[in-house]
């Protein structure tokens, strides 16, 4: 594979990371390339965000307008054809996969008299990694734990010590997180790249995210999916301040950012599934998957990849659409099924359902070692050499510092 030069110089691979995943204390087979599940099926389904994913959490916070998806037009293709807090034109990921899973609409972790028994979705527009992203304006990742372990003992009082602890062992973990970090949290905050490189601050990030993950997995969780970051840059909202936007190039410092979060990530997964008994996960390639979208949008229905459907500015890239922020003019396009891009930081429903079927039954050259159905099966799960070799986390990129 061709090498990419890497802006603002630095290596993907993260020595303080490395050493933060090998300091982990746990003992099994670092050999072992097949494992099985139990026979039971998994009728339940936890999600873990920011806006990729938030089925309405933040309809019941107070924040920013920005970090909001409650007003017209969102909502445009959904169902009841009203907003529902999904950033996009209907349906979100989590919507599509709950639906192939055969599970109901897994409802918002703050939506009154809600119904946990098949799972919750704790996901939050605008959160982060990191608590300091967007802090005091969204439900942040370690809250979003927290309500995890809320639910957690909520379902033991109402199943039963022994069920619950059943529910949540064959459970799926849905995670997508990461982009504000990157976006907000270091190229939008001066402070944040003067106390910390791109490498130390990708370290920050991932280590972080892996504690997470062992924070859920110690709580009982087995099966996790995970939704890579995109080509950042090529958000229109990113497109849009790129220095040589007038060119059509997308961003590169920030695709840049996400694409070594991307295979650090990868990394680390590896790592886990060989220290970790039980522990099992679906990860993909989304950064080239929608680059390939962005970039060849006739290809897979689209008509533009480039443009936002609703927004104002270059390319729909400043963020008004709905017209609930300062900026109160937007246009809307005619059909946002011909785009790739809802707003100008989020894609349309067609992108979101087109990516969940992938995650769904994609092979194992494209998503991997699982794909989700693998994942939610009660059905026999047997990896071979070939599994492992082909799996997303083993197709990196490699850069020239």
């Amino acid at each position: 594979m061709a090498k990419k030069n890497f802006p603002m110089g630095f290596s993907v691979v993260c020595i303080t990371l490395i050493q933060f995943i090998a300091s982990l204390n746990f003992s099994t087979s670092q050999n072992e390339i097949s494992t099985s599940t139990t026979t039971t099926t998994t009728k339940a389904f936890f999600i873990f965000g920011d806006s990729t994913v938030d089925s309405g959490n933040n309809n019941f916070i107070d924040t920013i307008p920005e970090n909001k998806a409650d007003y017209k037009p969102y909502g445009l293709n959904a169902f009841s054809h009203q907003p529902t807090g999904r950033f996009s034109d209907g349906r979100v990921i989590v919507d599509f996969i709950a639906e192939y899973a055969e599970l109901p609409l897994i409802p918002p972790f703050l939506q009154p008299n809600a119904d946990f028994s098949n799972g919750v979705n704790f996901a939050s527009g605008g959160a982060g990694v990191l608590s300091e992203t967007n802090h005091g304006l969204v439900i942040d990742f370690q809250t979003q734990l927290r309500h995890f372990e809320e639910v957690r003992n909520l379902l033991s009082e109402k199943l039963g010590e022994k069920k619950a602890k059943e529910l949540i062992s064959e459970a799926v973990y849905f995670i997508s997180i990461g982009s504000n970090d990157y976006m907000g949290g270091y190229l939008g905050d001066p402070k944040m790249q003067e106390s910390y490189n791109p490498e130390q601050y990708v370290g920050m990030v991932i280590g972080n995210l892996t504690q997470a993950i062992q924070i859920l997995y110690e709580k009982g969780a087995r099966k996790f999916g995970f939704l890579s970051l995109s080509p950042l840059g090529c958000l229109p909202a990113l497109r849009s301040l790129n220095p040589e936007s007038d060119k059509g190039g997308c961003f590169e410092a920030a695709s840049a950012l996400g694409l070594a979060h991307n295979n650090a990530l990868s990394n680390v997964l590896t790592r886990l599934k060989q220290v970790l008994e039980g522990f099992m996960y679906s990860n993909s390639n989304f950064y080239d998957w929608l680059l390939d979208r962005i970039d060849n949008p006739t290809n897979y229905g689209f008509k533009d990849g480039v443009n936002a459907c609703c927004g104002s500015g270059p390319y729909g890239g400043m963020f008004s659409c709905g017209g609930s922020t300062k900026d109160t003019e937007f246009s809307l396009c005619d059909n946002a099924g011909d785009h790739v891009w809802w707003d100008s930081f989020h894609p349309t429903q067609n992108i979101h359902q087109q990516f969940a079927k992938a995650l769904w039954d994609g092979p194992s050259s494209s998503v991997g070692p699982y794909n989700l159905k693998q994942l939610f099966s009660n059905n026999e799960i047997t990896l071979t050499i070939a599994d492992v070799v082909d799996a997303p986390q083993n197709q990196q990129h490699s850069f020239t510092v």
